[in-house]
């Protein structure tokens, strides 16, 4: 038997890393049980790119939505029918509802997102609002 030291602020400072990349923390409990997509983010000029790997998902079974600064991607994949005489040796495919919510910053434009699927492969398109520029001021 192995003893684990329990750490009371464990999950104050995992959620802080969260929020410090940008996370929400509302993804905890999927991630925990393996349902969270996989994204990766790319910031390019004045543009966002969010891809997620999600094989084997109808694009219409996909819902790409975003709520005040939370973007949502929500898929579910139907299980296939099974004859009742037949017995599965592994299955390691994954079928349900699967969801992931990322924090989006102020500045998106969020009436000109692209949601693309191919290949298995959903890509958002998130372009950003010019930012405002810090005024500078001459002191008299």
């Amino acid at each position: 038997m192995v003893l684990t030291r329990w750490d009371p602020l464990f999950e104050i400072r995992r959620s802080n890393r969260l929020a410090r990349r940008g996370g929400t923390g509302l993804n905890d409990a999927f991630e925990q049980h393996g349902w969270s997509i996989p994204l990766d983010i790319v910031r390019d000029g004045d543009m966002v790119t969010v891809t997620a790997n999600i094989p084997g998902v109808d694009p219409e079974n996909i819902d790409v939505t975003i709520e005040g600064e939370v973007l949502s991607i929500k898929a579910d994949i139907k299980a296939e029918e099974q004859c009742e005489a037949s017995d599965y040796l592994v299955r390691e495919r994954r079928t349900g509802s699967f969801s992931r919510l990322l924090r989006l910053s102020e500045n998106v434009d969020t009436e000109n997102v692209e949601p693309r699927y191919e290949s298995g492969v959903l890509t958002i398109t998130l372009p950003m609002l010019e930012s405002k520029k810090a005024k500078h001021f001459k002191v008299a």
